[in-house]
């Protein structure tokens, strides 16, 4: 019986296998290149959606606000916004304004006249009543001027007045006033000064000033028997100029320490021009410490010394020969307010 033979011979039947495989391993890659292909268009596709969204929603209004809320309060921010100024308030002011008042006692350190060359040099704390303590008053208004200029006007009231039985004899510009008179003795010197200074520092919570003060003395003096009959008085106003200087720290706690001075020394015929033989001097010294209360006040408490005086002979003014001694050393302890812009 004869043999069928297959149309592929061995060889070519694994020759086929091997075709066919190997068409298999390829065809997957292929696929997966393809299906790679697709995703990355995809990608570009939702890429492209995206950024057109964006340039769309760019356009577009915003939405409305809220119910119940301003339209500003959902408005987007401006990428040029300039942020607003410090408030005027918190700037330094051009002008400001203070009134002071101080009020405490007078104590004497030491206190001695003498009017007339042969006149008695007569002293007030041993002889006169004045070994007692006075009330003081001082007030001022302050302005300041851009924060460097200083301008301040005083009044200084003093006003001292004594009853006493002299023990020895008082002579006064000729008169003699007898042992075991009564007496009534007055001793008046107020004062007004207007004061010009410029403060070194542009923080209003320290100052370092420096200036010139003109001072208008107003001085009555009088020694009278209680019974009238025995009179003497010496009267004079004039300017007396002034040196001034005037410093302040405050502390982190609030607490401030500051000094003030005025004062001169020099010949009254240099100082008003005058052929008078007569040196005088002043002093008004005080340190003080305090504490701020509300915006623009503060208190504190002041000691002051205030002293001074004049010797020489003057131009002769009937009954009295024109000669004066006339020497002061006070001292003043104080509370004191101040109230003024902050």
């Amino acid at each position: 019986m004869p043999r069928h033979r297959c149309p592929l011979s061995p060889p070519r039947l694994v020759l086929g296998l091997l075709a066919c495989g190997a068409v298999l391993a390829v065809s997957p890659g292929a696929s997966a290149q393809e299906a790679g292909a697709q995703d990355t268009d995809t990608q570009e596709t939702d890429t492209q959606s995206a950024v057109a969204q964006d340039a769309v929603a760019q356009d577009a209004p915003p939405p409305p606000p809220p119910p119940g809320l301003p339209e500003r309060a959902v408005q987007a921010p401006s990428p040029f916004v300039v942020a607003a100024p410090a408030p005027a308030a918190a700037q330094p002011s051009w002008f400001r304004f203070r009134a002071v008042a101080e009020l405490g006692f007078l104590a004497m350190l030491s206190h001695k006249v003498q009017f007339g060359r042969d006149g008695t040099y007569f002293d007030y704390v041993a002889q006169g009543g004045q070994d007692t303590l006075f009330p003081v008053a001082r007030f001022s208004a302050e302005a300041e001027l851009f924060r460097h200029h200083q301008v301040v006007f005083l009044y200084q009231p003093l006003e001292l007045s004594t009853e006493v039985e002299i023990g020895r004899d008082l002579r006064v510009d000729g008169l003699t006033f007898p042992a075991g008179t009564p007496m009534a003795l007055r001793y008046g010197f107020p004062f007004y000064r207007l004061s010009y200074a410029y403060d070194l520092f542009l923080d209003p919570k320290q100052e370092l000033s420096f200036g010139v003060s003109l001072q208008v003395r107003n001085a009555t003096i009088d020694f009278a028997s209680q019974d009238g009959t025995l009179f003497r008085s010496n009267r004079d106003v004039g300017p007396v100029p002034l040196l001034r200087s005037r410093g302040r720290v405050t502390l982190n706690s609030g607490l401030f320490l500051g000094y003030e001075v005025d004062g001169i020394y020099a010949p009254i015929s240099v100082l008003n021009g005058s052929d008078n033989e007569v040196t005088g001097a002043l002093v008004d010294l005080s340190v003080r410490a305090g504490l701020p209360l509300v915006a623009g006040t503060e208190a504190f408490v002041n000691l002051r010394y205030l002293g001074g005086g004049a010797v020489g002979q003057s131009d002769p003014e009937p009954p009295g020969d024109g000669y004066t001694r006339n020497w002061l050393h006070f001292m003043t302890v104080s509370l004191g307010a101040a109230l003024g812009s902050p």
